[in-house]
């Protein structure tokens, strides 16, 4: 869902890091001098806990932790924890819809009333001239449901259950969303439950299911799930945490089945680092969509960074460039991380907490993704 804001200072300890993967006499042994300088960084930010994993060709996956993963039992964080991951879903989803372009069942330059005729014809809004393209690319000029008066109070909903189609509609009441940046760019969750919508008219199946079935089933991601109105989150999970009137709050609990495409998806953090490395190493996407995914457009609320079609691109220095999407729902949860172009080295970041020190914390992600051996 929104990819930012800032939380509550908390407890925070270093978890030893997991044993390393065997390695044998001729391979190069894996320098974990990179991780453990991050993890003490982290341990300063601010966030209750944070789960951490990363992966290189040396080190293999490991998971780690910083600080608490449950504040009320003293429950460590150690890296296997369960999280929302919120916008980071948008990869998710953009890898189905390129998967159906690439079977020739969408095509990106089609527009919206090609697949959903007559949903969007309204004073300010034209389905005929809104494209899947600038759907998955945020320059559809369609506003941020989440905009709306009723999303206003933060707890009112919290336990209803909505239907993507009913964001769309409330977004459609809204007046244009500011497409004064460089190149009408304009971050929406609308234009992902939008795009959700639109693989269940291609498909016939939801967009959860297609996940499923393209993704966590042929990747084996045992950790990833679609919670539709379960408000809770599969054990280990990676506690949430706001702070309102001067009051530390768990939010964890929350129904999030609105998000839906924009935002829906739980997982933990070496599911999600194995569903960026197949991706960026062509394990998902033939070499023609995964060319379209990285072609971005500048993205001026991201410090340095540009946007493809449902991913974030940075090049933190000339030539090294990073994928991922960021990600913070409304129940506290936040989300980083960062996979190299070719897909060998990748770093996850989960946290429990809506306020901590970003960033140092996107600092630490970028130095450590770049010194990962």
């Amino acid at each position: 869902m929104r990819r930012r804001t800032s939380v509550v200072a908390a407890l925070a300890v270093v978890v030893p890091l997991l044993t390393a993967p065997a390695v044998s006499a001729a391979t190069p042994r894996c320098d974990t001098k990179p991780i453990e300088k991050a993890l003490e960084e982290l341990r300063d930010v601010g966030a209750s806990g944070i789960s951490v994993t990363v992966k290189s060709p040396r080190c293999g996956l490991r998971n780690d932790g910083v600080g608490l993963a449950d504040l009320r039992t003293g429950r460590k964080a150690v890296g296997n924890e369960h999280s929302r991951i919120a916008s980071n879903t948008k990869t998710w989803v953009a890898t189905v819809v390129l998967q159906l372009v690439g079977e020739g069942r969408i095509r990106l330059d089609d527009s919206v009333d090609d697949y959903l005729p007559g949903l969007i014809r309204t004073e300010h809004y034209d389905g005929r001239e809104i494209t899947i393209r600038q759907l998955l690319q945020h320059t559809s000029g369609l506003p941020d449901y989440l905009e709306a008066p009723f999303w206003e109070d933060e707890l009112a909903h919290r336990w209803d259950h909505f239907e993507p189609m009913d964001t769309v509609l409330q977004a459609l009441t809204l007046p244009p969303a500011d497409t004064s940046r460089p190149h009408g760019f304009s971050y929406s969750n609308t234009n992902y439950n939008l795009a959700g919508l639109i693989v269940t008219k291609v498909t016939g199946r939801g967009i959860s299911t297609e996940i499923k079935e393209r993704i966590i089933k042929p990747l084996g991601l045992r950790h990833t799930s679609w919670p539709g109105d379960r408000t809770t989150l599969p054990e280990p999970d990676l506690r949430s945490y706001v702070k309102r009137s001067g009051k530390l709050l768990d939010w964890t609990e929350w129904n999030v089945s609105g998000s839906d495409a924009s935002g829906a998806l739980v997982s933990t953090g070496a599911d999600v680092t194995t569903f960026f490395t197949a991706l960026m190493s062509g394990k998902l996407l033939a070499p023609a969509q995964l060319a379209e995914m990285k072609r971005t457009v500048p993205d001026p609320e991201e410090r340095g960074g540009s946007y493809g079609l449902g991913v974030e691109r940075y090049e933190h220095t000339p030539g090294f460039v990073t994928w991922g999407h960021s990600g913070f729902m409304e129940t506290g949860h936040k989300l980083r991380n960062a996979v190299t172009d070719d897909g060998q080295r990748a770093v996850t970041l989960l946290i429990g907490s809506e306020e901590f020190r970003e960033e140092k914390v996107d600092s630490v992600l970028r130095e450590l993704i770049r010194d990962l051996r």
